[in-house]
């Protein structure tokens, strides 16, 4: 039996694995790749050069490889590739990139990305990361693996968000924030650390308090910038569980565009 209902339109040169599954009246490209066990909501349209891979739960209504939403696009083949396992739910939006950036945008394996999302141009999402319903991603936003943004926030384009972070719900972001690092607000301020999430991920006590520990350096003991780099870079070289952790929050800083949130 036929898994594409036949009110799907399926265009010639979409490659479609046996396995995938097609609702009514979805619409996919010529150049559309899905790989196996993949499934397609009713009313979805996956267009432009869009790849996907197995296991991915795409819900209704959903509109995946969209042109970008940039004035300087001129119908160049840019693309979206997006991994495995990952759960797009109802009315979400996520386009391909730009030739101004990598011509790409990305989406990695077993994410969570809720009702009315909108992913631009140029992102770049992780692993495990969760978009709340109606979170908004401008262009060439960078999202690390395990980050969570809250229902209803909005993120400037070419940010940051490191891995473990977490921005709460209804926020504005206009800088990086950082690994590990808890925002919230308009403009989103940071909040501490996220220990209950590292926890949960398996971080030793040493680790979060080493992390801790920089935190306070970065936020809270009134230094500047540059000092707390330099005394976060001694703690990075302590000789504990937490000198990974606290160099992957060094470096993110050290290479920060934007700026992080302060």
């Amino acid at each position: 039996m036929s898994r594409i209902h036949p009110t799907a339109l399926v265009e010639p040169g979409a490659q479609i694995d046996e396995t995938v599954e097609i609702g009514p009246y979805a619409i996919i490209g010529a150049h559309v790749v899905i790989g196996a066990r993949t499934t397609i909501g009713s009313h979805s349209v996956i267009e432009g050069h869009t790849t996907i891979g197995t296991d991915n739960r795409i819900g209704h209504y959903a509109a995946v490889g969209g042109r970008p939403q940039d004035m300087k696009y001129r119908d160049e083949p840019t693309r979206l590739v997006i991994g495995d396992r990952n759960a797009i739910r109802e009315f979400t939006t996520i386009h391909t990139g730009t030739v101004q950036d990598r011509g790409v945008t990305t989406l990695g394996d077993d994410n969570w990305i809720m009702a009315y999302v909108h992913v631009g141009h140029d992102c770049q999402i992780g692993n495990h990361v969760i978009l709340s319903s109606n979170a908004q991603m401008a262009g060439h936003v960078i999202i690390g693996d395990y980050a969570i943004i809250g229902g209803m926030s909005g993120v400037h384009q070419f940010v940051r968000i490191g891995a473990h972070a977490m921005l709460g719900g209804a926020s504005a972001l206009v800088q990086d924030i950082p690994p590990f690092v808890i925002a919230a607000g308009n403009k989103a301020e940071p909040h501490g650390i996220n220990v209950e999430g590292l926890r949960r991920r398996g971080f030793s006590a040493d680790a979060i308090s080493a992390l801790r520990a920089a935190y306070r350096l970065l936020y809270k003991n009134s230094l500047s910038l540059e000092e707390a780099k330099a005394q976060i870079r001694e703690l990075a070289a302590a000789g504990g569980e937490g000198d990974e952790p606290v160099s992957t929050l060094l470096g993110f800083i050290e290479t920060s565009q934007r700026g992080i949130i302060r």
